[in-house]
C-alpha cells in the first residue's frame, strides 16, 4: 500500500510538471517560432495548385436580401469561380460553374452566389428545416477562418429552399451545428440554376484587430451527381473544415463590433404525474439570457433560470452490455461552443460532458439556477470559462460547476491545451468535502499532412478515494487517401472518476486499438460501378488492470461496396470477447456466469439510395452473445415529399437466446416532421420499448426566430404497457425574443 501511494504521488507530481510546462508554452511560446513552422508547413490540397486569394468589396449602399442580387454592386465585384471537385472525380473541374461574389460594409459581409445548373428540375432538396444535413441535397457553404489560424471557423449554408445552417469548426474537427447565429440569407430559382444571398453581421463572428486576413473556403454539392466541389481545392479524404488548406480573404479593415444582446423567455406548463391522489401542477415561469461582446474576440454567455423546454426528448436505448450507455447533449446554452471543451477519448471517456448539469442519473431535469460562459480568443489562445449553479432538488445538494479550458493553435495543425473542471456541492445540504475535480492537459502534432500524433493525460480528485485516479491515451494516425492505418493506447485507473465527465467503462482498464483501411478507387472499379470499395479491418482490446485478464475486445473486418447510384453493402465479419469478472445479469433474471466468452457473428448493413423519396436500411447481427447466440434486425425506412414532409420510422428487435435463459427485446420509434417554412415546422416523435413496458409521445411546434429564438408548443405523453395507463403527461408553451441593444 505505501508503495502504491508513493506511486500515485510520484505520478501526480509528474502530471503537475508537465501541466505547468505545457501553460508557459501555451503564454510565451515565441511568435518567430510559429512563423517559422508556418513556412515550413505545406498545407496540400492534393492538387497542383496555388492558393487561391479573394478580396471583398466595400459598399456604403443598403443591400435587399432577396437573393436576386440585381443590385449593381453585386454585378460590378469580381466572380470567384473554378471550382474543383473533390467528389467523385477528385481534382477536376466541377460539372457547373459557380459565380461567388463578397461585399461588406461597417456592420456586416455579404455572400452573393450564382449557382449554375443545365437542369434545375433535377435539384433535390431533401429538408427544408433549419440546420439540415446540406450534404444530403444540393446546397452552397461557406467557411470563414476569422483569425487565421488554419483550424478554426465560422460556416453558414444553404439550399434551394433557402434554409439557414450555422455550424463551428474547431481543431480542423467534425462541424458543431447546435451553434445558431444571428444571420440571413435568401435563394432564387432563375431558369438556368438557383441564386443565393447571405447576410453575415459583423457582430455574429468574432476576429481580431484590423487589417485582418480570414481564411475563406466555399464548397457546393450536387447531390444528383454525388459531387462535392472547393473553390480552394481539397483532397477527397477533408471536407470543407480542412481550413489549412483553404484560401485566404485579404483586405478586411472591420472595427471590433459592439455586442449586446438579451433573450428574455416566459413559460406557461401544465404537467401531471398519475400517481394515486396526485394532481396537475400548472405553472408560469420566466428567464433570461443574454451574450455581451467582451472584445471583438471574446463574448460572454449569461443565463438565469435557464429553461429547455423546447428541445427533444432523448431517443431511447436498451443497454444489454456491462457498460453505461452515452445520450447526446441537445440544450442549447450548453452546445454552443461544446467544442473548446472536448477533451478525451470519446465515446469511451470524456473530461467533460455537460449532461452532467443539470440531468440527474435517473434522466430527471435538476433546476439550472443560472451561469456564465466566456469564450473566444485572447492573446492568442483559445478561452473557455464556464460556471453554472443548480438548485437543490429532495435529498440532492445544489451544485456549483465550473470549467476552464486553454489551448493555443500551432502551425501544421497542431496544438497544446490544459483543462480544469471542479464540481462543488452548495447550501445548507451540501456537507463536507462534497466535491470534485479533474486536471488534464492534451496535445495534437500534425506531421507533413497526412500524419497526425495526439493524446491525453489526466488526474481526478475525490474526497476519501485513493489509488490510481488517472488516465491517459496517445493516438496516432495517417492517411494519404488511399491507405488509412492507426495505432492508439491509453490507460484508464480503476478510481479515475471525473464526475462531470463520461466514462464509460468502469473499474479501470488498458486500452488498444488497431486498424487499417484501403480506398480503392481505380478505373476497374469505376467500371463495375462502384463510387469506391473499402475494405478495411480493426481490433480493440480491453484489460483489466494488474494482469486481470480481458474485459472485452471485438475484431472487426469488413468491405464497403459504395455504388454510383447510391446503393451500399457492407458484409462483416465481427468476433467479440467479453470477460466477466464477476456474474452479469443482462436481462431480469437471466444471469450469465464469470468467464471470458468468445462471440462470432455476421453482420450485414444495407441501404438504398438517399436520394429518393422512399430510404431503407436494414442491419443484420446473426451470431454470437456471450454464452450464447442472437439474432438482431435493425430496419429503418424513411419516406419524404419534396422536402416539407418526412416520415422516419426505426424497429429494433433483439431475440437471444442463452444456456441461463432467452428473452426478447423491441425497440421502435416513429418521428414525423412537416415544415411550413424554413423557419416553422411541427414534429412528433413516438417511441416503444418493451423493455421498460412504455411508449411516449413528443409532440413540438417551432416557430424559429433569430438565433434559437421562438415559439415553442410541446406536449410529452408517457403510457404504461402493463395496464396502468398514463405515466405523465405535460404540456408547455415557451416564448423567446431576442433584443439587440447596440442595433
Amino acid at each position: 500500500m505505501a508503495a502504491l501511494v508513493y506511486s500515485n504521488q510520484v505520478l501526480n507530481s509528474k502530471l503537475t510538471i508537465v501541466a505547468s510546462v505545457t501553460v508557459i508554452v501555451l503564454i510565451y511560446l515565441p511568435p518567430v517560432l510559429a512563423q517559422q513552422l508556418n513556412q515550413t508547413a505545406s498545407p496540400a490540397t492534393g492538387l497542383a495548385r496555388p492558393r487561391p486569394v479573394a478580396t471583398a468589396h466595400r459598399v456604403t449602399e443598403t443591400l435587399s436580401i432577396d437573393g436576386a442580387l440585381d443590385e449593381r454592386v453585386w454585378q460590378e465585384a469580381e466572380p470567384l469561380t473554378d471550382f474543383v471537385q473533390a467528389e467523385p472525380l477528385e481534382g477536376q473541374l466541377a460539372s457547373e460553374k459557380t459565380e461567388v461574389r463578397l461585399l461588406y460594409d461597417d456592420n456586416a459581409i455579404y455572400v452573393g452566389v450564382f449557382l449554375h445548373d443545365s437542369d434545375p428540375s433535377q435539384i433535390i432538396i431533401t429538408d427544408t428545416r433549419r440546420d439540415a444535413n446540406l450534404d444530403e441535397m444540393d446546397s452552397f457553404q461557406v467557411i470563414f477562418d476569422t483569425f487565421h489560424d488554419l483550424q478554426n471557423g465560422f460556416v453558414f449554408g444553404t439550399n434551394a429552399a433557402g434554409i439557414e445552417y450555422d455550424a463551428q469548426v474547431r481543431s480542423q474537427g467534425g462541424f458543431d451545428s447546435s451553434w445558431d447565429g444571428s444571420w440571413d440569407v435568401r435563394t432564387q430559382s432563375v431558369e438556368n440554376g438557383w441564386t443565393a444571398e447571405f447576410r453575415i453581421p459583423l457582430r455574429t463572428l468574432r476576429y481580431g484587430p484590423p487589417p485582418q486576413v480570414w481564411g475563406l473556403n466555399f464548397m457546393r454539392n450536387i447531390q444528383r451527381r454525388r459531387e462535392k466541389s472547393y473553390w480552394a481545392p481539397l483532397a477527397r479524404i477533408y471536407n470543407l473544415g480542412r481550413l489549412s488548406s483553404a484560401g485566404e480573404l485579404r483586405d478586411l479593415d472591420f472595427k471590433a463590433p459592439r455586442n449586446f444582446k438579451v433573450s428574455p423567455y416566459v413559460t406557461a406548463s401544465a404537467n401531471r404525474n398519475f400517481t394515486p391522489n396526485s394532481k396537475t401542477i400548472r405553472r408560469g415561469d420566466w428567464g433570461i439570457d443574454a451574450k455581451f461582446g467582451v472584445t471583438g474576440s471574446l463574448n460572454l454567455d449569461a443565463t438565469y433560470n435557464t429553461d429547455f423546454a423546447q428541445v427533444e426528448v432523448d431517443t431511447e436505448q436498451i443497454n444489454l452490455t456491462r457498460f453505461n450507455l452515452r445520450f447526446p447533449e441537445k440544450r442549447p446554452f450548453f452546445l454552443e461552443n461544446s467544442g473548446l471543451f472536448r477533451v478525451g477519448k470519446s465515446p469511451d471517456l470524456d473530461l467533460f460532458f455537460s449532461r452532467r448539469i443539470g440531468i440527474s442519473e435517473d434522466g430527471s431535469l435538476v433546476p439550472v439556477k443560472g451561469g456564465v460562459r466566456l469564450s473566444g480568443k485572447a492573446k492568442g489562445l483559445n478561452v473557455g470559462m464556464l460556471n453554472i449553479q443548480t438548485e437543490e432538488v429532495d435529498s440532492t445538494p445544489a451544485n456549483n460547476f465550473t470549467a476552464v479550458r486553454v489551448s493555443r493553435d500551432l502551425p501544421s495543425r497542431s496544438g497544446l491545451g490544459v483543462i480544469f473542471v471542479n464540481r462543488t456541492a452548495t447550501g445548507s445540504m451540501a456537507g463536507s468535502n462534497n466535491w470534485n475535480r479533474t486536471f488534464g492537459f492534451d496535445g495534437r502534432f500534425g506531421i507533413g499532412e497526412r500524419a497526425t500524433l495526439s493524446g491525453f493525460a489526466a488526474r481526478t480528485a475525490t474526497p476519501g478515494i485513493a489509488g490510481r485516479q488517472y488516465a491517459y491515451n496517445i493516438d496516432s494516425a495517417y492517411d494519404d487517401g488511399k491507405h488509412r492505418t492507426f495505432f492508439e493506447y491509453g490507460v484508464t485507473g480503476e478510481n479515475f472518476n471525473p464526475e462531470v465527465g463520461f466514462v464509460r467503462k468502469s473499474g479501470g482498464y488498458r486500452r488498444m486499438r488497431v486498424g487499417f483501411y484501403e480506398t480503392m478507387r481505380q478505373p476497374r472499379v469505376r467500371e463495375m460501378h462502384f463510387r469506391e470499395l473499402l475494405p478495411h479491418a480493426s481490433y480493440t482490446r480491453f484489460d483489466y488492470l494488474d494482469g486481470g485478464g480481458i474485459q472485452n475486445a471485438s475484431l472487426h473486418v469488413d468491405n464497403h461496396f459504395d455504388w454510383e447510384n447510391g446503393y451500399f453493402l457492407s458484409p462483416a465479419l465481427n468476433i467479440t470477447w467479453e470477460g466477466l469478472d464477476q456474474p452479469f445479469e443482462v436481462y431480469p433474471g437471466v444471469i450469465v456466469p464469470p468467464g471470458v466468452y468468445r462471440s462470432p457473428r455476421f453482420t450485414l448493413r444495407v441501404n438504398t439510395d438517399r436520394r429518393k423519396w422512399l430510404f431503407g436500411r436494414i442491419q443484420w447481427d446473426i451470431g454470437g452473445f456471450l454464452s450464447g447466440d442472437q439474432n438482431t434486425l435493425l430496419q429503418e425506412v424513411i419516406l419524404r415529399k419534396g422536402g416539407k414532409f418526412t416520415v422516419d420510422t426505426t424497429w429494433k428487435r433483439s431475440d437471444i437466446t442463452l444456456p441461463q435463459g432467452a428473452f426478447v427485446t423491441n425497440l421502435g420509434n416513429m418521428r414525423v416532421t412537416y415544415n411550413f417554412t424554413p423557419s416553422v415546422f411541427a414534429q412528433s416523435l413516438i417511441q416503444y420499448n418493451d423493455r421498460t413496458q412504455r411508449w411516449s409521445t413528443n409532440l413540438r411546434f417551432h416557430w424559429l426566430g433569430t438565433a434559437g429564438t421562438g415559439f415553442f408548443v410541446v406536449y410529452n405523453d408517457t403510457e404504461s404497457l402493463n395496464g396502468l395507463g398514463p405515466v405523465n403527461r405535460a404540456f408547455i408553451i415557451k416564448y423567446v425574443r431576442q433584443f439587440d441593444l447596440l442595433r
